[in-house]
């Protein structure tokens, strides 16, 4: 939701497209699609469009990362509850301890940055790159070497 929703897309983008090198695109799918949202959440509620989304497109082995500054958005903990149930994993990024989002991840990276959505999102940012370095140092290794 939000600028969650832009990090979303940046963060996929990175892992289809290219990071630091030139390296095999990931698959990786930012759920954010205006004419489905909008066609979903008229027909199902916008508290639906991420886990009905899921449910067309994620298969088990699949990663949710899911990003929600409160950590209490229904459409995201629906998504990770989903996916849960789905054996899909489920990383979330979340600026409150003990969120409803928390209940449902494998792993819940938490930045607790005061009260406003814009400190906790400069973290997540910040985190979503050192997760596409991990993931390129683990998949391509020789784009490291030095």
């Amino acid at each position: 939701n939000g600028g969650s929703m832009s990090d979303s897309m940046h963060f996929s983008s990175e892992l289809s497209g290219r990071y630091r090198k030139d390296r095999l695109p990931l698959a990786a799918i930012s759920i954010s699609d205006p004419a489905y949202l909008t066609c979903s959440a008229n027909d199902y509620g916008y508290e639906q469009v991420f886990s009905r989304f899921l449910q067309a497109n994620g298969r088990k082995g699949d990663v949710l990362i899911a990003i929600s500054t409160s950590g209490n958005s229904p459409n995201i903990v629906n998504a990770a509850k989903f996916a849960k149930q789905s054996k899909i994993k489920v990383i979330s990024l979340t600026g409150r301890a003990d969120s409803k989002l928390s209940l449902f991840s494998d792993v819940c990276i938490c930045t607790p940055c005061g009260i406003y959505a814009d400190r906790i999102q400069e973290m997540h940012e910040k985190i979503l790159h050192i997760l596409v370095e991990l993931i390129e140092r683990k998949l391509f290794p020789n784009n490291y070497i030095v």
